[in-house]
């Protein structure tokens, strides 16, 4: 399911589908001297030298319903130096890909969210070692009761990775969540689901369930017991410290359209 997630979210340059390879293009220089905000009919705009950004692929007008996104994304226009750097600009290619995505990628992104969600990482346990049994005991229960309580559903987790299917109205109820999710907060929970492994850590997120410190502790439960065990791998932080920027920004998106 995850090369689904990254099948949805593939974009030109400033998409989260490329982005893995930008560093194998040449960058474009800067080609413009002033960043604003501004308001139109269709939401909140980026202008550069006063003319709206569009994505990179289709060409696609890009507006945002607030202006907390907005400002982010032209932080990151105005932050570009010699050179635009589309690694260095997560809000916008979050924002783009979504964007580029359309309107009818929605119900899609909702159903990939409720897939993970019935075959979820908090669903899944170990069995030994005791420490790591342990730990997952603490970070996930605590999340699957809270989602047990709010939605009032019931979850079957399972010891081992063969499959355990969940109550169907467990399925429905936490589809039902995502009700009135709009295409830029589905696809920035799509994000969270990607990163994180889990539909059900990016619905408790949504509903404020959890914190995003949480959820991000959640998510590494099994990675931080391979640390305590073998120490931390140079290579594999700097990635964890990478995902950790897309997942914020993604986070900031939610709280953005749920304020």
């Amino acid at each position: 399911m995850r090369d689904q997630l990254e099948d949805a979210l593939k974009n030109q340059e400033f998409g989260y589908g490329q982005a893995q390879h930008i560093n194998q293009i040449e960058l474009p220089k800067r080609f413009y001297k002033n960043v604003d905000v501004a308001r139109t009919e269709a939401g909140f705009v980026v202008t550069l030298d006063e003319k709206p950004t569009r994505t990179p692929g289709r060409k696609v007008p890009v507006a945002v319903p607030t202006h907390a996104i907005a400002q982010a994304m032209a932080t990151e226009w105005a932050a570009q130096e010699k050179y635009v750097d589309p690694t260095t600009m997560p809000m916008v290619r979050l924002i783009n890909s979504a964007v580029e995505s359309g309107e009818e990628q929605a119900p899609a992104f909702r159903a990939e969210i409720g897939k993970f969600a019935g075959n979820d990482l908090l669903l899944y346990r170990a069995d030994t070692p005791q420490e790591l049994v342990d730990d997952q005991e603490r970070h996930w229960d605590g999340a699957l009761v809270k989602l047990a309580r709010h939605f009032d559903v019931a979850f079957q987790p399972t010891i081992g990775i063969i499959h355990q299917a969940q109550p169907v109205s467990t399925l429905q109820r936490l589809d039902a969540a995502l009700e009135g999710q709009g295409l830029l907060s589905l696809t920035a929970l799509v994000s969270i689901t990607g990163i994180t492994g889990s539909g059900l850590l990016a619905i408790a997120l949504l509903h404020q369930l959890l914190t995003s410190d949480e959820v991000w502790t959640a998510a590494h439960v099994d990675e931080d017991h391979q640390i305590r065990l073998w120490g931390e791998d140079e290579e594999a932080m700097e990635r964890r410290g990478k995902r950790r920027v897309e997942f914020d920004t993604a986070v900031a998106v939610v709280e953005a359209l749920r304020a």
